[in-house]
């Protein structure tokens, strides 16, 4: 009997750099994170968006190693689908059919109307069926890694506060690594990936806020 992988992990190796022509940054210490919720902090252009893409793959690293274990989705912030599709059509072609009651059900409690046409939603309720559609898209009972890029932008409290709740129940087979603009300063953020001054770093702590971690960013 083969055993599934119920254990998500990605470790960047010291020496990873990341960057296009040329290295954005650099992690100087092995950083190893598992599942739960882990945030992806750093000012605009300094590598957030570039880190997301290298672990998932549709970006070269420039220099040393890193390893992901578990099925792995990324959700880019521009992510588009067909104009004319409405959402409920979206959901049904891609979740799977398990899947797809339970995710029109969250719409409806966030205010998504799946009925509409995807290329009339606002900025934030294409946000809300992009993160649907990566959630009900996770394998139960497996190691699961969702990298998500500036998934709160335009999203309204009550939406926020809901996925973070669905995070909370999943975070044993789930790692999320979410870039993010935190919009309150006693937001919690216990684990934190940052990037300053070309370095990446991991940083914890029970206690530790978006306040006490955005002076850093430079």
């Amino acid at each position: 009997m083969t055993c599934k992988n119920t254990t998500p992990l990605i470790r960047l190796g010291a020496g990873l750099e990341i960057g296009y022509a040329q290295p954005l940054a650099r992690s100087e210490r092995e950083i190893s994170l598992a599942g739960g919720t882990h945030f992806l902090l750093a000012r605009n252009g300094r590598g957030k968006t570039t880190l997301l893409r290298t672990l998932a793959k549709t970006l070269k690293r420039l220099g040393g190693e890193f390893e992901t274990s578990g099925f792995t989705q990324y959700l880019p912030e521009d992510l588009r689908f067909d104009a004319e599709i409405p959402v409920s059509a979206i959901f049904r072609a891609m979740l799977p059919k398990a899947a797809v009651k339970p995710a029109l059900e969250l719409a409806e409690r966030i205010e998504l109307d799946t009925s509409k046409q995807y290329g009339r939603l606002s900025t934030g309720n294409r946000r809300k069926a992009g993160l649907i559609l990566a959630e009900f898209s996770v394998v139960p009972d497996q190691a699961n890694i969702l990298l998500l890029d500036e998934p709160f932008s335009g999203l309204d409290a009550y939406a926020r506060e809901t996925f973070e709740e669905l995070w909370h129940g999943s975070r044993g087979h789930v790692l999320r690594l979410v870039s993010c603009h935190p919009d309150y300063d006693s937001m919690p953020m216990p684990s934190a990936v940052v990037i300053e001054h070309g370095h990446i770093s991991h940083l914890t702590g029970s206690d530790q806020t978006w306040s006490s971690l955005k002076a850093r960013l430079n």
